[in-house]
């Protein structure tokens, strides 16, 4: 039987590993089988692919997603 220790090593390693996200600024709970990403991503791309990183993870039963996708902006230029 998994601990939740080695769900939440599993989850962070997938994360990690996933080369379509920003790890900087995201982190992940997980609760028995439930795992919650929160933090911040720059893309809906990005939102996404950390979700499907976990869908196939050992003892992940249930995702929440809580990532807010904040979108860098330049300066606005006027002609």
């Amino acid at each position: 039987m998994n601990t939740a220790a080695s769900l939440q090593d599993r989850v962070s390693t997938a994360i990690l590993h996933s080369p379509h996200v920003g790890r900087r600024n995201l982190h992940c709970e997980t609760l028995g089988g439930r795992v919650v990403l929160k933090g911040v991503v720059s893309t809906y791309f990005q939102k996404q692919m950390a979700q499907e990183a976990l869908r196939h993870v050992e003892g992940v039963e249930q995702i929440e997603n809580h990532l807010q996708v904040i979108w860098a902006t330049g300066p606005i230029v006027t002609l």
